[in-house]
């Protein structure tokens, strides 16, 4: 606690971002409504029943429209103040993914998410960062994509889009899926950075692998 508030505000704000994932999973995935059955199995299916919950959808909406605030926060104040240090650039990617990838997971456990959406989403992210870690032993700097931004900003929005829409919009099996094409849309922008980014890295990546 003592270190949490000798923290620069960056710091603070990228550590309640972690936080605020810890708080999600709880929400989404504390039994509110008693369990139903035995063992695992009774729990998990408990759980599934939380997303017929409107309180329980919308203040996970909430969280995490003030979490991805608070990420584009940090690295403007750390930016524009000269506060960027090692925690913050070592913490901060991976609150970012903590927070978008559990809040996937979740609604794919749900079944408000395709499953293929999911698998794109993490896939993506483990090749980039492992990517990111030879580049970085190379002392090689990548830049940012066109993609990696929009895919960004279209998961920011696919998120709190899905947790509400079914709630308000869709009543009937004829109502228009925009929630479920929204997630297509975020997978899509995901494996286009991602194949983007391999190929702008690809010399160092596959060098050797024809030797």
């Amino acid at each position: 606690m003592k270190t949490f508030f000798k923290m620069n505000l960056p710091n603070k704000l990228t550590t309640l971002r972690m936080l605020a994932v810890i708080v999600v999973v709880f929400i989404a995935l504390f039994p509110w409504g008693g369990i139903v059955g035995e063992g695992i199995q009774g729990w998990m299916y408990a759980c599934r029943l939380n997303r017929d919950i409107p309180w329980v959808r919308i203040t996970l909406c909430v969280l995490f429209i003030l979490a991805s605030l608070t990420d584009m926060l940090d690295g403007k104040i750390a930016r524009k103040y000269n506060l960027v240090t090692t925690y913050g650039k070592f913490m901060d990617p991976i609150a970012d993914k903590l927070l978008v990838n559990s809040m996937f997971i979740i609604l794919t456990f749900w079944g408000l998410v395709p499953v293929g959406v999911l698998l794109v989403v993490i896939c993506r992210d483990l090749i980039v960062d492992a990517i990111r870690m030879i580049m970085c032993e190379r002392n090689v700097v990548v830049p940012a994509n066109i993609f990696g931004k929009l895919k960004t900003v279209v998961q920011m929005i696919a998120i709190p889009f899905v947790l509400v829409y079914s709630l308000i919009f869709r009543r009937g099996a004829l109502s228009f899926p925009l929630d479920v094409i929204l997630c297509y849309v975020a997978a899509i922008t995901s494996f286009l950075s991602g194949v983007i980014y391999f190929m702008q890295a690809k010399d160092v990546v596959l060098e050797g692998a024809t030797k």
